[in-house]
Formats: structure tokens, sequence, C-alpha cells
């Protein structure tokens, strides 16, 4: 046996002694892609969450592949990959944002661009659950321009103080803290004159105030930053650095943001609704069924080759945009086979479970057109890195002479 086989073999003793059995609160025909929870109800998902996150790093299983100083393991990122299929298989996790931002997109991102100081404070809190981060990026006025961004944070001494709004939010009322893009140099080019920082959340002059989507749930939110003072140690990043840090950040979202891992509509739920719904004998049916699990398949792999990256510290590439890309697509061809399946039973809540649920999934999949960046912006940023073609002349301008880049 292999060292890393035994270290699998360790790691499925310890889950099967020690994976709760409640973590998911998600119905069996549940294929949302949204949570469409109170605020009660996604705190009790948090909280399972946390515990779990806290068990898995006092077992030194939170941070695998991250270095001990950082509060990793310091072990492989072939180490990594063996826990995470063990886990998969044993334990049925909700998925929540709060956590996929915390330790996919900033923690990756404070370990490239933090100040040691930054990083004693926040790891190992992020690895164990206790310290949750949230993206102060859009604004009212700065959408996928993200580099338009109109908060202010102006230097006093050793301290910024921050002044502006943000939102679409997700798990702001949630965080311990929040990274925000800050314009701190109004006199500099459009992307020159951005500073990123981590704020923590129960600042003063921080206030939430949460979105109730039509749906319900209140993931979403709006926070005001009204002459918010942080210390100059809570900057990630040189001054002006601010788009560099923002974009690795962003080159994350993209990665992650097509984990299905805990989405509703998988292969399986689609596979089950073909047999209830007696369509497995239709040709078409089975043609398109094979290409969404082909699909589902070759997204694991590309993930995982994206994680080892991410472990290894290295920045996130266009790959990412290129997997998002193909997710929302995959997500359009559940949706659409979904209701030629179920016909007229999409419309009509006759009680029957996995039927008139689906509608949160046809719903729900156009959003991540638009979340984390929209597809349009994704199709820039694959034509400029992967393939180097030129920038997109409507996006060159004579104050910063290069390329504008958005949400990217």
């Amino acid at each position: 046996m292999t060292a890393l086989e035994a270290y699998r073999e360790e790691a499925r003793r310890w889950l099967a002694a020690n994976a709760p059995s409640d973590v998911s609160v998600r119905e069996p025909h549940d294929v949302s892609i949204f949570h469409n929870l109170s605020h009660d109800a996604e705190k009790a998902v948090l909280d399972k969450l946390r515990d779990w996150q806290r068990a898995k790093f006092d077992a030194g299983y939170a941070a695998i592949a991250w270095p001990v100083e950082l509060g990793g393991a310091g072990l492989t990122t072939e180490h990594a990959d063996a826990f995470r299929a063990e886990e998969a298989a044993r334990v049925d996790l909700t998925r929540h944002e709060l956590f996929s931002v915390t330790l996919n997109l900033i923690a990756p991102t404070i370990r490239l661009f933090g100040s040691d100081a930054l990083k004693d404070l926040l790891f190992p809190g992020m690895h164990s659950g206790e310290q949750l981060a949230c993206q102060l990026f859009s604004e009212p006025g700065a959408g996928s321009d993200l580099a338009a961004v109109g908060t202010r944070g102006v230097r006093e001494g050793d301290d910024w103080v921050l002044n502006g709004q943000k939102v679409w939010t997700s798990g702001a009322q949630f965080a311990q803290w929040g990274q925000a893009i800050v314009r701190t140099d109004p006199t500099a080019g459009k992307h020159a004159g951005l500073t990123t920082f981590l704020v923590p959340m129960d600042a003063p002059g921080v206030e939430v105030r949460q979105i109730k989507q039509m749906s319900g749930g209140t993931s979403f939110n709006e926070v005001f930053l009204t002459d918010v003072r942080i210390p100059d140690a809570y900057r990630m990043g040189e001054p002006g650095q601010g788009w560099t840090v923002t974009r690795t950040t962003l080159g994350f979202e993209r990665a992650n943001a097509s984990n299905k891992a805990g989405v509703g509509g998988s292969f399986e739920q689609l596979l089950e609704l073909a047999h209830r719904t007696g369509s497995l004998g239709h040709r078409d049916v089975r043609r398109r069924l094979a290409e969404v699990h082909l699909s589902e398949r070759a997204a694991e792999v590309s993930l995982r080759r994206e994680q080892r990256d991410r472990d290894s510290g290295l920045p996130p590439g266009a790959s990412g945009s290129m997997r998002k890309l193909q997710w929302v697509a995959r997500l359009g061809v559940v949706s659409e086979l979904a209701r030629d399946l179920l016909g007229t039973d999409l419309i009509t809540d006759n009680g029957r479970p996995g039927t008139y649920g689906w509608t949160a999934h046809l719903l729900g999949a156009p959003g991540y057109r638009i979340a984390g960046g929209t597809d349009q912006i994704q199709r820039n940023i694959v034509a400029e890195r992967h393939l180097g073609l030129p920038s997109d002349p409507k996006q060159v301008t004579a104050s910063n002479g290069g390329h504008e880049e958005k949400k990217a």
C-alpha cells in the first residue's frame, strides 16, 4: 500500500466515525440552484457547516495542501484530492456561498497578497470556519464594470477611512470580514487608483441591509460604509494595486462558480425524473442525458486541476472562464430537458414531489449567466488570455491606454 493509499484509508475511517448525518437541509427532490431560506434557516445551515469545518480542522483535514505556517497540514494536492473524494462519498453537504467565498476565493487571495500580519490574523481562523468573509465588490453604479467603483478610501496616518455602498453581497449578514475594492486615488487612471482591503463587518459605520428576493430568501445584501476606519495593516497589496488583487479573486470565483457540489439539477436528479416520467425509451432523451453526464465528468477533471493550482498558491488563469461558460450552458440543457420531460406538470403545483419544484431550476439557471461575471466578460477573457486575440476596441480608453476589463 502506498503512502497516499494509506492516507485515503485513514481518512475513510475517520469519516466513517465522524461524518455528520444531518449536514444537508435539502429535500431529495430539491433541484433549486440558489438558496431560498429565511435568515434563521440560513444561519442554521452555516452553523452546521461551521461545526463540520471545525471537526475537519481539528483532525488536520481542513487545509490539507496548505503550508503548516498558514494553518494547513503541509501535504500534497493529491492528498487533498483523496480526502475530497472520500468526503463527497460520505457527507451530504449543503452548499453555502459564504463558505465557498471564504475558503476558495478570499483565503487564497490573502495567501498571495496579504501581509504577514494579515495572515497571522486570519489564518488558521478561516480554515477552521471561525472567520468567514464576503465580497464587497459590486455597487449600484458598477456591476460588471467593476473598475468603475465609487466607494472611496482616504488615508489618515496609519488608517484608511472608507465611504460608499456595495450591493448584491451574498452572506454579508453572517460574515466577519469583507474584501472590498475601493478607489483610493481619484486622480489616477480608472484601474490604477484602486486598492483592496479586508474590512471587519462589525466595524463602526458598517451597515448590512438584507434584500428580500421574490422567492422569499434573503441571501443578498446591501452594505453601507460610512466613515469606516480600518488600519493600513488590513490592506492587501500596495495602494493602487487593487485591480490586480481583485482580478485574482475573480479568477478564483470563475473557477469556483462552476463547482456543482450542492447545486440542484444534477445528472442523477435528471435521470430519476426521466425514469419517473417513463421517458428513457426515447432516443433523444437518452442522448441528452448522456451529454449532461459527460459534461459533468469533464468538469470534475478540470475542477481538480484548478484546485491543485490553487492549493499550490498559483494565481488562476483563463480556464475558469471556459469552465464557467460550459457550466452555464449545461444548466440550460438540464432546464430544457426537465421542461420537455414534465410538460404542463412543470407549471402546475399538483403536490407530487419532483415536478413543480423544477421551476426553481428554470428560474435560477439564468442567474449564473451574470454571477461571477457575465457570459460576455468570460468570452473576452478566453479570447484575450487564452487565444491571444486583441482587446475589444470598445474597451480601449485614452485614460489608461489599454484594456478596460470589467468584472473579469
